[in-house]
């Protein structure tokens, strides 16, 4: 799938929770709810960071370009380091590493824990990482179209507005955790959801992803996980614009209602 379509289901999939946690009887604090789709929209992002070209690695500039080359390279290394014998070497590491289900808990665990040990600067950089790439996903015509710079301000304010509003009692700063020195610790869950969801999407496509990485299929450990073939579609298909992009939008706008408590 492309970013944008990436970044709208995972906006979809965080209110699809919000919707179903308040079903349970255990509704989010709007701040939550807001932040967590913002934060999951940006993360549906991230596992592209292996590929120069992709919007996450443009987004911050020589530093977000730098990083993906180094992450390429470890992806590199390790899709060649534990490849099965039906497996060639690879040169490059795009839909490997970044791409797998054990990536999305490492990466949301990491988060969790620079949220809880870092304090309030850590909870605002993370914030702010995902506002932009939550920007340059969903608002990508407008992005393209203005500076860096001016995208990278809209994240920051963004980020400190959030985090007052999330830090005032009852609004949800110890939302799921509720012990002392825990608060924050679910900033993680909206991290790992848009990571599981954007190997999903890229399941669909021709490619597939080995999100069972590395479980071994067959006398492969990198088994490009998708569905029937004749299902499949190039990224950027029209089915992908037409099709899916709409019915995200529906089912967030109507999961984000019931989590609201506005429909029943």
């Amino acid at each position: 799938m492309m970013g944008p379509a990436h970044s709208l289901s995972g906006a979809a999939a965080w209110l699809g929770v919000g919707a179903a946690v308040y079903a349970l009887g255990h509704p989010m604090p709007w701040p939550v709810l807001v932040a967590g789709t913002l934060i999951c929209s940006g993360a549906a992002l991230a596992p592209d960071l292996d590929q120069k070209s992709a919007t996450i690695s443009r987004a911050f500039g020589p530093v977000s370009r730098l990083l993906a080359v180094a992450i390429d390279k470890l992806s590199t290394a390790v899709f060649n380091a534990t490849r099965g014998k039906g497996e060639r070497k690879r040169s490059g590491g795009h839909r490997t590493l970044t791409h797998t289900w054990i990536w999305a808990v490492f990466i949301g665990a990491g988060f969790s824990a620079l949220a809880v040990f870092g304090g309030r600067w850590a909870v605002l950089g993370i914030l702010f990482v995902h506002m932009v790439l939550a920007v340059e996903g969903l608002l990508w015509r407008a992005a393209r179209a203005s500076s860096d710079a001016l995208v990278w301000l809209l994240g920051a304010a963004g980020a400190w507005i959030l985090a007052g509003v999330l830090d005032r009692p009852g609004n949800g700063s110890d939302w799921l955790f509720g012990a002392p020195g825990q608060e924050y610790l679910w900033l993680g869950l909206p991290i790992v959801l848009g990571a599981v969801v954007h190997t999903i999407g890229d399941a669909l496509t021709l490619s597939g992803c080995p999100v069972l990485w590395p479980l071994p299929i067959g006398d492969r450990r990198w088994y490009p996980v998708g569905t029937p073939s004749f299902l499949r579609f190039p990224a950027g298909h029209w089915v992908e614009n037409k099709v899916l992009m709409p019915a995200f939008g529906v089912a967030g706008g109507a999961g984000g209602l019931y989590a609201l408590g506005f429909v029943s």
